[in-house]
């Protein structure tokens, strides 16, 4: 565990040499700055845990030293110390952040209790703000159906550990986004991620890529060059289409994954390192593993905890919300007026299989936004940028019929179920009591059904009527 730091500022060596040899007999790392001005020059170069800081000093005294570091943006506990200390002067400096104040001469065992106590705050700051990274970064994973929830719920528990994640699913699915997400929520957010796509690097070049190479190593190695593991140390390496990495890389994973260890091309030295390995695929490695394609070994060090990616068709009632995500800030980005979505264009989204996912969704409303000239999209603005025959294949209910091959039982029903309500609105002209009685259906129980399918309410005037 690495040792606190403290910077201890007074303008007398005596105070210095006595508190700097209290705190390192205590374990602490200690730096000093004989006046104000030092303490700031140190303060912009360099983060500490906790400042211990003098009030009277020649040139730049105590308070404004640390007026002028929260105004920086200075978040260290500071504690204060004075040998002529009043109320005034304590209150004036718990107004400017100051966490604590200490008379002289210094008792060393308040002096610890006190850097204790501010250690604590610092502690317990550093988690509140992996917690807020760790939910800002899930509630980028939108959606509010139960998959999403579910999904959200298991990231959060993976990001508070430190065991490999495999996260799987199909392309399109937001796997890396997954993967930022569990980091962020880590221990480790403070360092940025490490990520390399295993299948976008030659094979040759690979192992450069993860474990680095030193100069000569081979042609064009003019210079070591720290691999990916080197960077990633104390953070995360996210490793993407983990399943088309090379057979000989991945004998060479495994034992860095069991043994902590890497050694560069062309080198001898074998270099410890502290990575967490995040990777993805959307091959099915089960398979993979007994066909001796992908070794078993490594897939049971990285399935320490696996996380799937639920596919967009398997969650249709969050399209909306997507498309809400998604619109405006394409049309900024291509410089378009605001536009919308009919709830016709809307009701025929939820009609797509969307084999791309939500990549291919937000592809489709950039698409969209760029050729609709008009501020309202329908319909026939979606019909022309979906593929030709791919709605009535889509929902089970049409000329193609129900079944739809590798589809599972439920996801069929769903969307033959999905088709009839839809047409059942669409006769009744969007009326949704209506629809219900054509239907032989409870108006509260169509409500539960439109909801689960993604299928939108038709309109404010049932909605009033829904509450009625």
């Amino acid at each position: 565990m690495a040792r606190a730091t403290v910077l201890v500022v007074d303008d007398e060596p005596n105070i210095l040499r006595t508190v700097r040899t209290a705190l390192r007999t205590e374990g602490y790392e200690v730096e000093t700055a004989e006046d104000g001005a030092a303490a700031l020059e140190r303060l912009s170069t360099r983060s500490y845990d906790v400042v211990l800081l003098d009030v009277q000093m020649p040139r730049i005294g105590g308070l404004e030293v640390l007026q002028r570091a929260r105004a920086q943006g200075l978040e260290t506990p500071v504690v204060m110390m004075s040998g002529h200390g009043t109320i005034e002067t304590a209150v004036q400096a718990t107004r400017l952040g100051a966490r604590d104040f200490l008379e002289k001469p210094l008792s060393t065992e308040k002096l610890l209790l006190t850097l204790g106590h501010a250690l604590e705050v610092t502690a317990l700051k550093g988690r509140v703000k992996a917690l807020e990274r760790a939910l800002g970064s899930t509630s980028a994973l939108l959606g509010e159906g139960t998959a999403m929830r579910e999904l959200r719920r298991v990231v959060a528990r993976a990001a508070s550990a430190s065991a490999p994640v495999l996260i799987t699913g199909e392309r399109g699915t937001g796997k890396e986004l997954v993967a930022r997400a569990i980091h962020e929520g880590s221990k480790r957010a403070k360092h940025e991620m490490e990520k390399l796509n295993c299948a976008a690097v030659p094979q040759e070049l690979i192992e450069s890529e993860l474990f680095g190479h030193e100069a000569g190593a081979f042609t064009g190695a003019v210079k070591m060059r720290k691999g990916r593991f080197e960077r990633a140390h104390g953070s995360t390496l996210f490793l993407d289409e983990v399943g088309d990495m090379p057979a000989a890389m991945q004998a060479k994973l495994l034992r860095v994954l069991q043994e902590g260890e890497v050694e560069r091309v062309g080198g001898a030295q074998t270099l410890k390192v502290d990575v967490r390995v995040v990777a993805a695929t959307n091959r099915d490695l089960i398979a993979d593993a007994a066909s001796g394609r992908f070794r078993a070994d490594l897939y049971d060090r990285l399935n320490v905890v696996t996380i799937r990616v639920p596919a967009l068709r398997e969650r249709k009632e969050d399209i909306a919300a997507l498309v809400e995500h998604f619109l405006p800030a394409s049309c900024e980005a291509n410089d378009r007026a605001r536009k919308q979505l009919t709830q016709g264009a809307m009701n025929l989204l939820l009609r797509y299989r969307f084999p791309g996912n939500v990549r291919e969704l937000k592809n489709l409303v950039d698409r969209l936004v760029i050729v609709t000239e008009r501020e309202v999209i329908d319909e026939d603005d979606l019909r022309e940028a979906l593929p030709p025959g791919s709605i009535d294949g889509a929902t089970g209910g049409g000329r193609d019929g129900v079944y739809t091959p590798g589809t599972p039982l439920k996801d069929m029903l769903d969307a033959a179920e999905r088709d009839l309500i839809m047409r059942a609105l669409e006769h009744h002209k969007g009326n949704a009591t209506h629809a219900a009685r054509d239907l032989g259906l409870e108006r509260s129980h169509f409500y539960k059904k439109m909801r689960s399918l993604g299928i939108r309410r038709p309109g404010a005037a049932d909605d009033d009527e829904e509450q009625a």
